[in-house]
């Protein structure tokens, strides 16, 4: 653990301190943090032969930065913004992504989700918000790669840091793509880059939200702001604390707790399905590079 006489006072943590402490050590250099998502994306789709990407577009501050970066990778008409609103879906993630597509130039999709979905919600009515979520999540994915098949693109994700440690995506869902330009940056520091690249400042400003029934918001489900579980996150995660360390720096104790469970209990959905290894070499553990083939 870290010297901490920085951010004491009185020989005792000074919570504030360490909270500026934190937001410090999380400030990236933007440019060169969008220089190497830039050659990222690039580098990644031409290995595989493609030069084109699609983007599930929903005017919020990850989707509008990764369409951003791609445009930027690719050129803007190679990058295909979809947009697939439910029937309660905010006017507002509509306008916002349509500000991202006008402001780039990028070729765009808009597919309404409403009639594919309704059938299996009419056939299991007592489906909670959650259970509705999911399907609506796994639904635009499923309409991501069709359309990766038809565009002849990879399918770029959107899910940064904070939500993948958290497990706070669906499986098969908005988990379900091929790069992750974002997922190395905690949700702060996709504020940051956004801002650096000219994502629209409304976009970054609002809060976040899946958009996936009325009134939902990110936070609001977490029970706490992205800025508090970033410093949070980044102390148990970078600076390789424990639960306890972390609160006796001044963190909510219950709030610390809940989220390294949520991080313990989602581990499950940030690898590949887990396979009976029975062999020598085994996909996933023992077979997992182009060098396995001899390249």
């Amino acid at each position: 653990m870290r010297s901490w006489k920085i951010i004491e006072r009185d020989g005792v943590p000074d919570p504030q301190r360490i909270r500026e402490w934190v937001d410090e050590r999380m400030r990236i250099d933007p440019e060169l943090v969008r220089g190497v998502l830039v050659r990222f994306i690039r580098d990644e789709i031409g290995k595989f032969g493609l030069r084109r990407a699609v983007i599930g577009l929903s005017g919020g501050v990850d989707s509008s930065l990764t369409c951003f970066l791609a445009a930027e990778a690719l050129g803007p008409e190679n990058v295909l913004a979809v947009r697939m609103p439910y029937r309660t879906s905010s006017p507002d993630s509509l306008l916002h992504a349509h500000l991202v597509i006008e402001q780039l130039g990028v070729p765009s999709e808009t597919v309404e989700i409403t009639p594919m979905v309704e059938p299996l919600f009419e056939r299991f009515p007592d489906m909670d918000a959650r259970r509705r979520g999911n399907v609506m999540a796994r639904m635009r994915m499923i309409i991501l790669y069709d359309l990766s098949a038809a565009w002849g693109g990879m399918v770029v994700g959107t899910s940064n840091k904070t939500e993948i440690l958290l497990g706070y995506f669906t499986l098969y869902g908005d988990g379900a793509y091929a790069l992750a330009p974002l997922g190395d940056l905690y949700k702060n520091q996709v504020r940051q880059l956004a801002r650096a690249v000219g994502v629209p400042e409304e976009i970054i400003r609002k809060p976040p939200t899946a958009d996936l029934w009325v009134g939902q918001t990110d936070e609001g489900e977490l029970g706490v702001t992205y800025d508090e579980a970033d410093r949070i996150l980044y102390l148990l995660v970078e600076e390789r604390m424990t639960p306890e360390q972390v609160i006796r720096l001044g963190f909510d104790a219950e709030t610390v707790r809940r989220l390294w469970r949520m991080v313990r209990d989602t581990q499950f959905k940030r690898r590949t399905p887990i396979i009976a290894k029975l062999t020598s070499r085994t996909v996933g553990i023992d077979f997992r590079y182009l060098r396995d083939w001899g390249h």
